[in-house]
């Protein structure tokens, strides 16, 4: 029965508790009166600990040992949990689903899960699928599986909702939509004015150097303007093409461009903040064309203007010219065109960026994400 003075909430799993999209949906549910209780555990050492574990690694005795405490470990907590309204399992948790699954039928509550990304098709874009195909299909058929557990499941974009159904052969009436955000305490526009010289202007990209993220488009751009005085571009974190990037930087002699791997939060921020413009994405995998990511939102959140690549995804929620400058992706002279355009106009460049700050306002903090989710966890409780 749903607890009407305020909904208690088990948000559980081996997720990333870091990640930005389970801390802002855990904090958007606070903000929304909901209770949230933490069951939580960590199985993953990081990306490259899942990436590895696919290749090579997932029928190792040490991996599934490891999978066994972890799991034991995490049932000790649920113990401790009490009662609840709905159980909430947090990304990526393809094998918590599995767990929470039978947990939830025991208590006699919903199931929901966060799916937000498919694990499946992160794999193919980094070529997992060509160097252990087994372990590929089998995720494959992991991520279908634990998609017909839930009672509900929930994406970002409809756009994703969409290749997840047509891949897996899943209904669109399971899936309801909440959107990308950031966090509003961190990511937000700087209370002093930039400190660097007024000759310097700064184009930043920060993130994982994933093919998603078309980080080849940037050092071309790069490339182009190597002899636009003033114009530098930052590229800040780790990730499997950032070696590509640094061979090719330093192979054409490019003296724009300057690589710091990554940089704790509040660092990074203040780096955002001396920011003229800040970089989205650029590539044309399945991924990057179905998504919102994280360094759009949270460049609209800080105040700056942001150049991203042009996708129906991106314009179903931000308009070119008004909240974010868009571009062909795959084009260096594209991007190369619009940082030109953004260092001439500053106008402009200013528009875009209290336009863009203003939609993030009214639609993308943890708060509207909360009240969104909100609503839909609300829903499947009324419906049990």
């Amino acid at each position: 029965m749903l607890n009407t003075e305020r909904l208690r909430v088990c948000y559980f799993g081996t997720y990333r508790a870091q990640y930005p999209r389970n801390r802002i949906m855990i904090e958007g549910l606070r903000r929304n009166g909901v209770e949230v209780v933490e069951c939580h555990t960590t199985l993953w050492r990081g990306i490259e600990d899942r990436v590895q574990v696919v290749v090579r690694g997932w029928y190792t005795p040490s991996f599934w040992w490891r999978v066994i405490c972890a799991y034991g470990r995490l049932l000790q907590r649920y113990r401790q949990v009490g009662s609840y309204d709905i159980l909430v399992v947090g990304y990526p948790g393809l094998l918590d689903v599995i767990l929470a699954r039978g947990l939830s039928w025991w208590r006699g509550k919903p199931l929901v899960w966060d799916v937000f990304m498919s694990l499946y098709l992160i794999a193919c874009e980094r070529n997992l699928d060509q160097r252990n195909p087994l372990a590929v299909s089998l995720l494959r058929w992991l991520e279908r599986l634990a998609c017909t557990l839930p009672d509900l499941l929930i994406l970002d974009t409809q756009e994703y909702m969409h290749w997840l159904c047509e891949t897996h052969r899943i209904s669109a009436r399971r899936f309801r939509l909440v959107p990308t955000g950031a966090d509003d305490h961190l990511f937000r526009p700087p209370s002093q004015a930039k400190t660097s010289s007024e000759d310097l202007f700064r184009v930043v990209y920060y993130g994982s150097f994933i093919p998603n993220h078309g980080v080849q488009t940037i050092i071309k751009a790069a490339r182009l303007l190597k002899d636009e005085a003033g114009i530098c571009f930052e590229l800040i974190g780790s990730g499997p093409q950032k070696a590509w990037a640094l061979e090719l930087t330093k192979e054409v002699a490019l003296s724009n461009v300057a690589f710091e791997d990554w940089l704790e939060v509040d660092q990074l921020v203040n780096r955002v903040a001396q920011a003229d413009v800040c970089l989205g994405a650029f590539g044309t995998t399945p991924q990057s064309l179905m998504t919102v990511q994280n360094k759009v939102i949270e460049g609209l959140a800080m105040g700056k203007a942001v150049i991203s690549g042009d996708s129906p995804t991106v314009r179903r929620l931000l308009q070119h010219g008004e909240h974010i400058f868009l571009v062909e992706r795959e084009n260096p002279r594209a991007l190369a065109d619009a940082i030109l355009t953004l260092r001439a106009e500053p106008a402009l460049r200013n528009r875009i960026a209290q336009q863009g700050q203003q939609l993030f306002v009214d639609h993308f903090t943890p708060a509207h994400i909360g009240q969104q989710a909100l609503r839909h966890l609300q829903e499947i409780i009324k419906e049990k």
